[in-house]
Formats: C-alpha cells, structure tokens, sequence
C-alpha cells in the first residue's frame, strides 16, 4: 500500500491506495488561513506538521502498518522561511498572498530574461517576489534566511530531515530554469539568494528520503522511502492519468485551475498562463489559474446562510440557470488568468429588487464559471488544443455545477470515481513509481468514469449574454495600471 499526503490550504488529506489503486484508507485534518493586513494570506508551518500527524493517524491503523512508500503533494508557492536551525522564522506567505506586486515590477526590470527563463510572468503569488518584499520590509528576518522551502517541503523536512523539492513544485518560485528544470542562477541572484538557499531536486517519482524512525513510530507506519511528489495541480494529474500530451483537468479546489499535459516547454506568460515541469520526467504542463474557484462556494453559503456547500448547490438550483441578470466577479484573492491583477476584488453586479439568496447562489457559481472559462480561452489563444476536461477536487462533486461549468466552457466534462481524492492520489501514485518502479502510462491511469457532461446547447445560449457582460465588467472594477 502506498500513502499520499496533500498539504493544502484549507486542510491536509492524507490517502492510502491498496496495490490495484483502490482508496484503502483515508483521513483529513482541518487548517486555518491569517489574514492580518488587507492583501495578506499566511499560514503556521507547524500547522501543516500537526494537520499532516493528524490526518495520517485518522486511517485505521492495519491500513499504515501496511504501507511502503510515500509521497507528497502540496499547494504551491508558499514561502517557508528556515533560520540556521531549520524552525521557521515568520508565518509562511502564502500562494493567494498579494502584498508583493510591486516587487514584481521590480524583478521583472532587473531580470530582462525571467519570463524566457521561468516560463512565467512575475506575479504575488509566486515565491520569489515574496522574498524581494521580505528583503525590503523585513530585513532582520531577510538576513537569518538559510533555506526558503515550499509548504509539503517542509513537512518533507519534518518527516525525513531532508531538504528536497520535486521539479513541478519548484517550477512556480521564479528560480527555476523550467526548460533546464534547474535552479537559475540568474533568478536567485536577483532575490538576494543563492542555490546553497534552496532544497535539493529530485523528480517527483524518485526517492527523495527515508522517513525518520520516530515519525515512523508517532505514525504507526514503518520506515518507508518518500517520494518527490509534486505540486498540488501536477500531483492531481498525475492521480487521473493526465500524463500525456493533451491530457487536461479542470481542478476544483480552493483555487481553480485548467491543467493540460506537454511534451515540451511551452510558454505563453503574456496571457498570464502558468509553464512549469510535470511531476513526472521530461513532461511539461500549461496551466490557467483562478485565486478563488471552491472557496467562493464556502464564502457564498456563509453569505446567504446555508448550513452547507450541498444546501447552497441545491438553493442555486432551486433559483435555475441565467435565472435573473445578476453577475458575480469571484476575484475575492485578486485573480491570475488572464488579468494577473493581486488587488482586484469581487464584486456583485446588476442586483435589483428581486435579487434573492437564491440568485445570488447561482450567480456565485456561473461566475467562477465564467473565470474559468477566461483561462480556458487564454490556454487556447496559445494554442493548446482542449478537446475535453476531466474534473477533480471537492467542487467535483455537483452535477449541477457541471452543467454550469460545461455550458461555460462548450467543452465536455469527464467525471472520474474518487476523482474528489485529489492531489493526494497522485502523490500515492508517484510513490508506488519510486517504490517499485514502473511507467507513468502503466502506474498512474485514469480512473473509472462516474458519469460525462456533455454542454446542453440550450443552457450554452441561456449564459451566452451574461458570459460576455462578465468579460466586460472586469475592466470596470479595477483601476488601469498606472492611474
């Protein structure tokens, strides 16, 4: 049996797979997110380390004591700053973290070549800028830095006091030469850092450690080698099978994100579409991501007073598709594709005397729709094909939605079982690889299918108008740069 561990940013979900890939075993535990100034987002490192005990320890304890590898998946770009005893020196600043926009200009005139090195635009959400803004504001922290680390590194630190980071993971801190899948001496130096600053590379299906024997113990598990793993997105894919040219996901988890498998590096930064290495060998990935996608959901039922997410899908359904003109703009964390703008915020638009809680339910979930739907444009303006879509993440589990989502994108949907399992699958996936060996096309295949959404043409005529009144509303909240 193999476990795989997601540390997310909501919670950690811990995943046992039995040897013909089936869940044997799972457990969750619960995280919180600071967020102290307007802009900021930060979490505890010791949170994810308790979280990740907690989760492991949920599955029944003939399931761990069965288990032979491990492997890690995590949400990206968060900054762990280590001192020279390995503690963490301030609260990790987080991926939907927006305070370093200015550094981003900053680094991007000071580097020429970043977006040809890193595939990338520089945004907040990103490592490096983060560290260009501790600098500056935190120097006394900036000068005790010995390690940056990413979020499920951290917890890889705790578990097998080894630093290391798989490629896919380490393609979003803007020091890695993507194509190389190196670090970039260039990208560092820029952020006052250096390669003796970072964690080791490894891909994501190799070993990257040993778990310490007194995890092992705490755990009920034995002492097992630990996988590279991968970045929350890649490990996702990899869990589904999308490890192909062309493969493509839609994740719906706190973010959102529109995944899609290449053979090479293929960078489209202008657009503000994401290049970075797969958690597999000489693969790459595009990818079009959304700050806020399932966490709307959350905010939208504590909003209009529903006890939960089903209640609130059941609401919006009780109100039906285009029911009433209002518009939801779900950038509550600023937004990445295609706008890369950390400091716009949601908005509800064109309300009126017989907008309900049930309305605004529905527009909630057309509007993170019609987000996607604008990364879903901007992968295709790059030329990347998009035939169909398979769905993971807790958002996975609405029908409803998908209907939504599918009329949106004119784009069919492939529902996957245990597609919710999420990224913490793949990274079971990637360490049975490490473990025993074997192909990715053999190893990491595609679930059964649960059920395809194919666009209803009735409901892709009904959203018609309000999805070109929602493309144009993005420029009518948000100031132009430079005014």
């Amino acid at each position: 049996m193999f476990l795989g561990i997601d540390i997310g940013t909501s919670g950690v979900k811990a995943v046992v797979l039995d040897e013909r890939g089936s869940v044997a075993g799972q457990g969750t535990a619960a995280l919180t997110v600071q967020r102290p100034q307007p802009l900021w987002s930060e979490q505890d490192p010791e949170a994810w380390w308790k979280a990740t005990t907690a989760a492991v320890r949920a599955i029944a304890p003939e399931v761990r004591r069965s288990v032979r590898g491990i492997g890690l998946a995590g949400q990206m770009h968060g900054a762990t700053l280590l001192g020279a005893d390995d503690r963490p020196l301030r609260p990790a600043i987080l991926w939907n973290d927006g305070r370093s926009d200015t550094e981003c200009a900053e680094l991007e005139a000071s580097v020429p070549d970043l977006r040809a090195i890193s595939g990338n635009i520089a945004m907040p959400g990103f490592t490096a800028p983060k560290l260009l803004w501790v600098r500056k504001q935190e120097p006394e922290v900036f000068a005790q830095v010995r390690t940056v680390l990413l979020p499920k590194d951290y917890v890889r630190l705790c578990m097998t006091g080894d630093k290391a980071s798989d490629m896919s993971d380490s393609a979003g801190t803007l020091w890695l030469d993507v194509a190389a899948r190196r670090w970039s001496d260039t990208l560092l130096h820029a952020t006052g850092l250096s390669e003796a600053n970072m964690p080791r590379l490894v891909e994501g299906s190799e070993i990257a450690g040993q778990l310490r024997a007194e995890v092992a113990e705490s755990w009920g598990v034995p002492v097992v080698p630990v996988a590279g793993g991968g970045g929350d997105n890649a490990a996702g894919a990899a869990g589904i099978g999308v490890v192909s040219d062309g493969d493509a996901l839609l994740s719906l988890g706190t973010s959102g994100v529109i995944f899609v498998a290449t053979r090479e590096f293929r960078p489209n930064p202008d657009r503000a579409v994401h290049a970075f290495c797969h958690c597999l060998p000489d693969l790459w990935h595009q990818m079009s991501v959304h700050l806020s996608a399932a966490s709307c959901v959350d905010w939208a039922a504590r909003l209009t007073g529903t006890t939960s997410v089903a209640d609130l899908f059941a609401l919006a359904e009780s109100s039906g598709v285009a029911s009433g003109p209002e518009l939801f703009l779900p950038y509550l964390s600023g937004e990445r594709t295609p706008h890369n703008d950390a400091r716009v915020r949601g908005a509800f638009l064109r309300l009126d005397n017989d907008t309900d809680p049930a309305r605004l339910a529905q527009a909630v979930l057309e509007g993170v729709a019609f987000a996607l739907a604008d990364g879903l444009d901007a992968l295709r303006d790059a030329g990347t094909t998009v035939e169909q879509l398979s769905v993971i993440g807790g958002g996975a589990r609405s029908s409803y939605w998908g209907s939504i989502l599918a009329a949106a994108f004119d784009t069919r949907l492939v529902y996957l079982k245990g597609g919710e399992v999420g990224p913490a699958l793949g990274a079971a996936r990637l360490a049975q690889i490490a473990v025993d060996g074997g192909s990715a096309a053999d190893v990491c295949t595609p679930p059964p299918v649960a059920r395809t959404v194919d666009p209803d043409a009735a409901l892709v005529a009904a959203l018609s108008e309000k999805k070109q009144a929602f493309k144009d509303a993005y420029p009518r909240i948000t100031p132009k740069k430079g005014s």
